[in-house]
Formats: C-alpha cells, sequence, structure tokens
C-alpha cells in the first residue's frame, strides 16, 4: 500500500489533531512520532502523519527536519503532502511556518500554495486576511502573551511576508463563498501573476470544504487540521483510496491515570483549576526545578505516594507573569526545558507505577512525554474534543493511552470527560 497523503506537523498535539481529523473519515491513519528509520518496514497507512518538534526550533534545523520527513514519505509513495500548523499559526518573525513551506515547495517542484489555520469547531476563523479566536483578533486574544511565539498581529498575510522569498497573496470572503470552481479561478489568476503564498478567508467549515476541492491537485497543501477533513472523500473520490467506512475501535487499557500539564495558555489554567478541584494535585515551579534535583525528587516521592487509579494531576500551568518572571530568570530556552524534562521523567515514573492513562496538555509538554515513554507510533482512537483524539501504544508488551492537548482545545472539563471517554 503506497501513502496516498503524506502529512508533517510541527508539533505532537498537532499531529494528533490533524489524525484525528483524517481518522473522522474511517480511514486508517498512522501517526509516526518522529522522522521513522530509513530503513522501516512497517506498512504504511493510505493517510501517514508525522509529528515533529520543530514549531520553534532554529530555522535551518525545522527545514531540515521536514525535508527528512517528506523524503521518508515520498519513498513510500507519497506524491501530495500537507504541511500542519496550528490553528494559531503560532511562529516568529523568521518562522517556521513560511520556511518549512517554501522548502516543501522547491523540493516537490509546485510553485504556489495556500495557507489555512481556520478551525470553525474550535473558534479559528479568517475574515479578510485576519485570524480571529472566538469574537476577537488574535493579538487581542490570550495567544498575544504565549511564552514561546507571542502572537502580536491578527493579520495572517503581515506575519507570512517576512518568513518568505515569493510574493503573498489573499482570496477574500466574498470569492470563498462562490465555491471551489471560482476559488480555483481565482488561485489560476493570483499565479499568473507570481504570488505562491495564498491566505484565503474561511468562517466555515462549509468555506474549508470548498477550499479544500479547489486545492484538492495541489502538491502541498498547509494549514490547520480542519482544512483535512475533506480531503479523504475527495482522494475516495479520484480513486486514490479506496472508500471506508470503518469503525474506531480502542484498545483495552488498565486503569491507572494521570494528567500532565505543561501549557500555560488561558484554557488550560482553567482546565488545571477545574480538575484540581477534585484531583490530587502538585505544582512544578521552574525556578526549584533549575536550581538543582530536590524539586524534582520530591515530586518523584509524591508521584510514589498516589493511588495509580485515583484522579491526580501534576502541572507547570502559571499565570502570564509568573511565566514571564520564570523566563527573566532562567532564559525563555532554559524555562521551557526543565519543565519538560521534568514531566517526561515522571510520565516514565508513571509508567512504571502502573499507570497507562495519560492526558497530557501543552505541545512540547506533549513531544517531550511522547519521547520519554519511548513509542515512536500511535493508534489513533475517537475525539474527546474537536481534534483531540484518544491515542494508543505498546510499550513493554502493555498497551496505553495517551492524549496530546493542544493548549487551547476542550471546555474547561476536558480532563475529567477524557478520562470518563475510557472508562
Amino acid at each position: 500500500m503506497s501513502i496516498a497523503l503524506g502529512c508533517i506537523a510541527d508539533d505532537f498535539t498537532g499531529a494528533s489533531d490533524l489524525a484525528a481529523i483524517l481518522a473522522r473519515s474511517g480511514h486508517k491513519v498512522g501517526l509516526r512520532i518522529g522522522v521513522p528509520a530509513a530503513d522501516d518496514v512497517s506498512e504504511p497507512a493510505p493517510f501517514e502523519v508525522i509529528a515533529l518538534k520543530c514549531r520553534t526550533e532554529p530555522v535551518d534545523d525545522a527545514v531540515a527536519v521536514t525535508k527528512k520527513a517528506a523524503n521518508w514519505l515520498m519513498a513510500r509513495g507519497a506524491d501530495q503532502f500537507y504541511w500542519k500548523y496550528c490553528s494559531t499559526f503560532d511562529s516568529t518573525p523568521d518562522g517556521n511556518i513560511g520556511p518549512v513551506a517554501e522548502a516543501l515547495m522547491a523540493r516537490l517542484g509546485t510553485n504556489q500554495t495556500i495557507y489555512c489555520p481556520a478551525f470553525p469547531e474550535n473558534g479559528r476563523s479568517i475574515y479578510m486576511g485576519n485570524l480571529f479566536v472566538g469574537d476577537v483578533p488574535l493579538d487581542e486574544s490570550p495567544m498575544r502573551d504565549h511564552p514561546l511565539t507571542p502572537m502580536r498581529d491578527a493579520n495572517l498575510m503581515r506575519l507570512l511576508a517576512p518568513q518568505v522569498q515569493g510574493k503573498v497573496g489573499h482570496i477574500a470572503w466574498p470569492d470563498i463563498a462562490q465555491g471551489a470552481a471560482h476559488i480555483a479561478g481565482q488561485l489560476r489568476g493570483l499565479a499568473y501573476n507570481g504570488i505562491q503564498h495564498i491566505v484565503p478567508d474561511a468562517i466555515s467549515q462549509a468555506d474549508l470544504a470548498a477550499i479544500s476541492e479547489a486545492v484538492q491537485d495541489f502538491k502541498l497543501i498547509t494549514g490547520g487540521s480542519a482544512l483535512a477533513l475533506d480531503l479523504p472523500r475527495l482522494l475516495a473520490a479520484k480513486g486514490s483510496v479506496a472508500a471506508t467506512d470503518a469503525e474506531i475501535i480502542a484498545p483495552e487499557t488498565a486503569a491507572g491515570n494521570i494528567v500532565l500539564s505543561g501549557s500555560c495558555s488561558a484554557m488550560t489554567r482553567a482546565q488545571v483549576a477545574d480538575y484540581s478541584a477534585h484531583a490530587a494535585s502538585l505544582r512544578l515551579d521552574p525556578l526549584a526545578l533549575a536550581d538543582g534535583p530536590d524539586a524534582l525528587a520530591q515530586a518523584r516521592q509524591w508521584l510514589a505516594s498516589q493511588d495509580p487509579d485515583a484522579p491526580k494531576i501534576i502541572y507547570a500551568t502559571a499565570e502570564p507573569d509568573d511565566v514571564a518572571l520564570a523566563q527573566e530568570k532562567l532564559g525563555r530556552d532554559k524555562a521551557g526545558q526543565v519543565v519538560e524534562d521534568a514531566l517526561a521523567a515522571l510520565a516514565g515514573d508513571a509508567f512504571d507505577l502502573g499507570i497507562r492513562r495519560f492526558v497530557v496538555a501543552g505541545g512540547e509538554t506533549s513531544g517531550a512525554v511522547t519521547q520519554a515513554l519511548a513509542t515512536d507510533r500511535l493508534g489513533v482512537g475517537r475525539e474527546i474534543a474537536p481534534g483531540v483524539p484518544w491515542c494508543f501504544a505498546n510499550r513493554a508488551g502493555e498497551t496505553f493511552a495517551i492524549t496530546l492537548k493542544s493548549g487551547n482545545f476542550g471546555t474547561e472539563d476536558f480532563f475529567t470527560r477524557a478520562l470518563k471517554m475510557l472508562d
């Protein structure tokens, strides 16, 4: 079996988000953690998603690893690609969204793509080129103070232009509303004028369906996960994959559970508060973790003293002022790294203590925890919330469940609802 659509995601939560959206079609979806080995002989799925941890890496490193992922997918038959990033366009003035897209365009020999992070189910929409989170522009949302990628502009063309060499253009909503054929004509006109990077407006899933149909033959599509919802249907209509209505069946797992949260988003702060009201909780302080091994040792002792089956949460989630203080004292990278390292170590301890159900919040945290659990492939289960599925893997001969939640996704009771789903 060859790959019908090869997908590359810039973090682990985004990868599981995209895998969940594709899995709604009933098709098998492969979720790979990191670039698989060149000699990997496992049978590829029609839809393969490679989860990378490159959102905030140096640009050259991000480009190199995504090209390596593309080469692996191409070697297994993929000739159409999806570059997936966050629905809030998390990036810096240098990248990594634009540089990676241009590198993939060059690798695939194509001269035009689109950028569409809209996810209407989760309140992300694009109007007149501006990205909205709920009813406020991106730069007025809590993303303004994101600790790693503060988003201080809502205009996607202005955000993208410094990241790419080619020209940036826009398709406004009145044109989107006229449907796929009209959108395709707009894209051809922009291509004729040498405009390579196109931001289409999208305020509903119907808009995304029309955009997907218009770009279904593009060698490279880029966006959030919601844009991919209709691609399996379109590929099946062309005969690239067989039609299916298979049901997702989750494997059994032991009952031990834990929530690990490193995200400091507004929604995750609310989720931590909600769960901590009825669960044993431990907060990690990055300053204490950086000061020496005692803080982590105490956290490990606390975890070992807990009932594996009882609700519990370990978190570094904090208010923006506390995050800023830690970054001021430690530097941005170290403040994040000490938390990731601690949560990764605690995830390994949790598994050794019999815990087999992991709820993880935050993109960087999800990457660290997944790698700590030494898994390189996840099976995709049912969604807990739009774009957040339960996933399943094997370690030391035992099945465990893990969900990787992007910081702003889910409702306040997400942690409770997630664990109840497995019961």
